[in-house]
């Protein structure tokens, strides 16, 4: 960039301060847990639905995992009084078009709405939680769906990569089962769908968010009585605690004649609640979080080794993490993985400039107010905290905390979390072409690539 074009880039703003949200908080007596939070000026309304749909133990984990990708896309395919299309059409008569995902944790329920249709969407919503059908031939069509979109992912070496630093990270835990298999998800049937809905499909333990046009005391009114219905014996199951693993040799997955190696690095992380929380966030940025961090500054723009390296702090229930990717040709992977490393002792070793926390600082923050600023993305802000057992006004006082910390926690927290003989390290790629490299920085084990990879 020229000194002309960054005279004309104008300096960054000073950091919004996170707005107290005016939060309404109920508790049904099914133990649903409701969230509302009114913001007038647009006439729409965003729902979130958070179901806690862990699997119970590694045991379970795979045959549950296959059971809930079917399951998500199967609650729509109708209920004891309406058909897939006739559903899609009582929500669309108010603006609304429901959708339903899931992830190690939770299933989720989301849609917008015209305000005023929010006790008729609610009452579609009811009819799905207490009599979904799981009608056979709609869910074979469905299952045979997901088993050919799984058997193509994972054959992707980005899902393999993260399927191996699973395993390595979480052993013997649920977290450690990524994708289950297409032949598990070829055997599930309508009655295991209906079974699992019935069992975990629960009220106790789940979340319920609003926010939109809306007065608190006539949702929570609507919510009540829609729901009174949905009842269930027990409380909806979280995942158990996860291990804390040594990061072991660095594994190679083979994949032969592959031009390009994937590279993975993750370890622990401090959860929501932990204070090194938001130091270790702005260590995170200034590493690889963003554009102008030191990885992309290393290894893309004055090496040429990766389009897009990144890292970034992730959190589930159970495992907080810190990861790093890159996407390297295979002649480089050796080099690539050491700057990477490199770039991970600096950040311990010698502390960060002032210029570069603020930088960091200030693009968390505009990040945190962005991701807040439309009805869609606080409702799914605040599913996330609150289903993580965290109170609204997390947000600004996280704000806070990340406005307070200093160079020196920045240095302390990276010398704690983000060292490199801390993370679990992996590398998809010809193992025939890199291992030597790789074995130049220390000890490396070869496995196989899954049989469905290597058969393509």
């Amino acid at each position: 960039m020229t000194a002309t074009v960054q005279h004309l880039v104008p300096p960054l703003g000073e950091p919004r301060p996170q707005p107290e949200l005016a939060v309404t908080e109920s508790t049904l007596p099914s133990g649903l847990r409701l969230v509302v939070v009114p913001r007038p000026g647009v006439p729409l309304v965003e729902l979130r639905l958070r179901v806690p749909f862990a699997a119970r133990s590694a045991r379970t984990a795979a045959q549950h995992s296959a059971r809930t990708t079917v399951l998500s896309g199967a609650v729509l395919l109708g209920t004891a009084a309406h058909d897939a299309t006739e559903i899609a059409q009582l929500l669309q008569a108010h603006g609304g078009e429901l959708s339903v995902s899931a992830d190690p944790d939770r299933l989720l329920f989301s849609t917008t709405l015209l305000a005023e249709g929010l006790a008729p969407v609610l009452g579609v919503l009811a009819e799905v939680l207490t009599s979904a059908a799981y009608p056979s031939d709609p869910v074979a069509a469905e299952r045979a769906r997901v088993a050919e979109r799984i058997a193509i992912a994972r054959s992707q070496p980005a899902v393999i990569a993260r399927t191996a630093l699973a395993a390595r990270r979480f052993g013997n835990h649920p977290y450690a089962e990524q994708l289950p298999s297409p032949e598990l998800v070829g055997a599930v049937r309508s009655s295991a769908l209906r079974k699992l809905h019935r069992e975990r499909v629960l009220p106790a333990g789940s979340t319920l968010v609003l926010v939109g046009d809306l007065d608190p005391a006539a949702a929570a009114d609507a919510v009540g009585t829609a729901l009174a219905g949905w009842t269930g014996e027990g409380t909806a199951v979280t995942a158990p605690p996860a291990p804390l693993l040594p990061p072991g040799p660095l594994e190679v997955v083979d994949r032969p004649g592959a031009v390009q190696s994937n590279l993975r690095l993750a370890g622990p992380a401090p959860t929501r609640t932990d204070p090194d929380l938001a130091a270790v966030r702005l260590a995170n940025m200034v590493y690889g979080g963003y554009f102008s961090s030191r990885l992309v500054e290393n290894i893309r723009e004055r090496r040429g080794y990766s389009y897009s390296p990144r890292s970034s702090v992730d959190h589930l229930a159970a495992a907080s993490s810190f990861l790093v990717e890159a996407d390297v040709a295979t002649e480089v992977t050796g080099p690539a993985l050491l700057e990477a490393w490199y770039e991970l002792a600096r950040m311990a070793l010698t502390p960060v400039t002032e210029e570069e926390l603020d930088g960091a600082r200030r693009y968390v923050l505009g990040s945190m107010a962005l991701a807040t600023a439309t009805h869609a993305g606080l409702a799914s802000t605040l599913s996330a905290l609150v289903g993580a057992g965290l109170p609204p006004g997390w947000l600004a006082e996280h704000q806070r905390a990340l406005e307070a910390v200093t160079v020196e926690e920045v240095q302390a927290a990276a010398r704690r979390y983000l060292q490199p003989a801390g993370l679990t390290a992996v590398v998809v790629g010809d193992a025939e072409r890199v291992t030597d490299g790789l074995g130049a920085l220390g000890p490396v084990e070869v496995t196989a690539a899954p049989v469905a990879e290597e058969q393509r």
